[in-house]
């Protein structure tokens, strides 16, 4: 009964994952701001700021919610994402993770 539960609990999880995953085209239009520092194709073109390009989409999601809420610290990002929405961050990381690395 437990494992049962277990994998049903595992499956809304998946399905909440799923759900909330953001519009590339969206991303790829709100983010103009980002390519100064992370590069037209996510791709920095300097090495003090993080290539952006092919990272996971919940991870991206994740650190930019965290600088938006103040729980990643960081004077240059902060003002860049504050007024971004949820939906505008799931965006930016589902474009973000839709790019090569290469």
């Amino acid at each position: 009964m437990k494992a049962i539960l277990l994998a049903i609990l595992m499956g809304l999880t998946l399905l909440g994952g799923l759900a909330q995953a953001g519009d590339v085209e969206a991303g790829k239009a709100k983010s103009a701001a980002c390519a100064a520092c992370h590069g037209g194709e996510g791709i920095s073109p300097t090495p003090i700021w993080p290539n952006l390009a092919g990272q996971k989409e919940q991870y991206l999601a994740a650190q930019i919610k965290a600088f938006r809420d103040g729980t990643r610290q960081n004077a240059q990002m902060a003002p860049m994402v504050a007024n971004l929405s949820d939906e505008d961050i799931a965006n930016l990381a589902a474009y973000y993770a839709s790019l090569s690395c290469k």
